[in-house]
């Protein structure tokens, strides 16, 4: 079988979920040919620790190169140029969230995506959790009837520390937003993609309570309504003592599903003992070894979706998560911001006519 050659753009914070994934995962399909950064010693770091090619252009890497796959690990400002500089080459793009900054932009990625004929995949690593997967599939099932309603409490540390230790954290030009695009939108995308219907409207606040030197959001709360019927109730702050588990619940007419930080119990209405429930929770034997200062509150399963990824290239299938995916959680989060501004109601249909003209 032919083995894929692989290139990423950015060594920072992320990028050992993403080398690590192709080492340890992917061996026998793919190999890390090439890394870029513009800063010099993470670059070197990462070149000599994996053996590949360095480059602090991220364009002369994709010219020289000629991988056939690119991870964009990089400042959310960057993911559109640095995609797009790829898709137009025919390669194919496994790229961080969110899709863009803002939604104009993720509206022509995605365009782009489809006129090239690529494959890209958005790195929405916790859809691949076993509590996801058992919350997924009890919700398909129809065993617990339909969703009635969803819920998400995040509550995070992000001191103005941690926003000050780059130029693009905490900014709405480079980051597009604080609590809700940066943590938040894993599990809001979780819960979308498992109610299984298309958004009717937002109604949301979005606030800067404790911090003073950054100016996005560090809370947000509000509601999404599903044309089904179904929604969501969430709150989000990045302003908690320190990083608490995250809690959804997924409550339905049959029973619900709790999920506390990756792991989840399913609960039946049923009125007998012993109740009847089911579980999930990952087992060790499923964890690869990212390295020192891996952060837990990530998910372990990129290299899930990562291996995932470069299979349906290999064998053209469907990805799990692709650029119509990432459009429509790049729409929910863009709905939150504008009601958040706004202090209205915004309907997605009316916001989708007013950014495409359709």
């Amino acid at each position: 079988m032919k083995k894929l050659k692989v290139g990423i753009i950015g060594c920072g914070t992320i990028f050992p979920m993403h080398a690590e994934s192709i080492r340890q995962a992917c061996g026998d399909i793919a190999g890390l040919a090439a890394v870029c950064d513009i800063k010099q010693d993470r670059l070197a770091g990462a070149g000599k620790k994996y053996n590949c090619a360095t480059y602090a252009n991220y364009r002369q890497m994709i010219d020289m190169e000629k991988p056939d796959v690119i991870h964009v690990c990089t400042p959310h400002y960057l993911h559109r140029e640095m995609s797009e500089y790829a898709i137009e080459r025919g390669i194919n793009v496994y790229q961080e969230k969110p899709m863009c900054v803002t939604i104009n932009d993720a509206v022509e990625l995605n365009k782009k995506v489809k006129k090239h004929g690529v494959k890209f995949a958005i790195s929405f690593q916790n859809r691949f959790n076993p509590s996801t997967t058992l919350a997924k599939t009890e919700a398909a099932s129809g065993k617990i009837g339909r969703i009635l309603s969803s819920k998400l409490v995040l509550t995070w540390h992000k001191p103005d520390e941690y926003y000050l230790k780059s130029d693009w954290k905490g900014t709405w030009d480079k980051e597009g937003g604080g609590v809700i695009i940066d943590q938040a939108i894993h599990s809001l995308d979780l819960l979308r993609d498992i109610t299984g219907s298309e958004i009717d409207w937002v109604d949301a606040c979005t606030a800067n309570r404790m911090h003073v030197k950054v100016q996005v959001e560090d809370e947000s709360a509000g509601v999404i309504m599903f044309k089904n019927g179904s929604y969501i109730n969430f709150y989000a702050i990045c302003h908690y003592s320190y990083d608490d588990d995250v809690v959804m619940e997924i409550h339905c007419e049959k029973g619900k599903v709790k999920i506390i930080k990756d792991s989840a119990s399913v609960f039946y209405n049923e009125k007998k003992w012993p109740f009847n429930t089911k579980t999930a929770r990952p087992k060790k034997s499923e964890f690869i070894d990212y390295g020192e200062g891996w952060k837990d509150y990530w998910g372990y399963c990129h290299s899930i979706e990562i291996r995932r990824f470069y299979e349906s290239i290999l064998n053209n299938t469907p990805v799990d998560v692709n650029e119509d995916e990432g459009l429509k959680t790049q729409w929910m989060i863009e709905a939150i911001y504008r009601s958040g501004k706004t202090g209205k109601k915004v309907y997605m249909d009316e916001l989708v006519r007013e950014v495409t003209g359709a």
